[in-house]
């Protein structure tokens, strides 16, 4: 069955958010900043010593969000977030208030169901001045088929060599509680019973938190701990990631920026497909 194709291009109304740094705070030690030795990364889990505060490049994620346009809807028990991306067009305040409006950018026929393509773009709520833009992709189960556009094809391919970095992080079993208190409360992440119900044998990690390991560990790998030179990330979820599970992150360097993807305890690719950026190089 096609979704409704005349959303494309179309704009939800714009969203005002605000935050202060006990969110900046929360959202770092909830993707695992300082675990394990609480002296490292103080940078971004505190603020009131001789360390200046900085805020990792991938809380515009959970900082900013638009609505979809009024009447677009999507059957959320069919919803899977499949990838995620955003760009930095300027540093992250520790203290913000942003205005942020999604569009729908396309709606593509895999098959199975349909790729929905979101775009947010976020702009500075008291001067207009453009701080960031969101890429999201929601793949919606039984909604494709319907011989419509497919979308674009992704070359990204695993370079013939190996990775100049592979980063090494242990989540902890109570990892998505902490995660949560970020703002996604799908008792998913939390609930033995809602997780059995799901078809999950026990409660998972929240993708965005997986997502932000991994941002924090490609800001040290690739732009040597540096938030104002991170550009850009995407990322495409593969795989469920069980509370408590550790992760690998591998990173080939490329001119102005990295490859990558994520991989659970087993091996198994958990982000396929990544793509980081750095700013002001090609």
């Amino acid at each position: 069955m096609p979704m409704d194709l005349t959303y494309v291009g179309m704009a939800g109304e714009p969203t005002e958010r605000s935050w202060t740094v006990k969110d900046t705070l929360l959202y770092a030690v909830a993707v695992g900043a300082g675990h394990g030795d609480p002296s490292r990364e103080l940078e971004f889990a505190t603020e009131n010593s001789s360390v200046a505060h900085r805020v990792l490049p991938s809380f515009i994620c959970v900082a900013s969000g638009g609505r979809l346009p009024e009447g677009f809807s999507i059957d959320m028990t069919r919803m899977l977030h499949a990838e995620m991306s955003f760009e930095l067009l300027a540093d992250l305040p520790a203290e913000g208030r942003v205005v942020s409006t999604a569009r729908v950018d396309g709606i593509y026929d895999k098959g199975s169901g349909a790729l929905v393509s979101t775009v947010t773009d976020v702009v500075d709520a008291e001067t207009g001045a453009p701080l960031a833009r969101l890429g999201s992709g929601l793949f919606i189960r039984g909604e494709g088929g319907y011989g419509g556009d497919r979308g674009t094809k992704d070359d990204w391919a695993v370079p013939d060599r190996e990775p100049d970095a592979t980063i090494h992080y242990d989540t902890l079993p109570e990892q998505a509680l902490i995660y949560r208190l970020t703002g996604d409360r799908n008792p998913l992440h939390s609930d033995p019973v809602f997780a059995q119900r799901a078809g999950f044998p026990a409660p998972i990690l929240h993708g965005m938190c997986t997502y932000g390991i991994t941002a924090r560990g490609l800001l040290h790998a690739v732009a040597d701990s540096d938030p104002s030179v991170f550009g850009s990330m995407y990322g495409r979820f593969t795989k469920p990631v069980q509370l408590g599970e550790e992760l690998d992150i591998q990173v080939w360097k490329t001119d102005g920026g990295a490859l990558f993807r994520t991989l659970d305890s087993a091996g198994d690719v958990v982000i396929d497909r990544g793509r980081v950026t750095l700013r002001g190089r090609p």
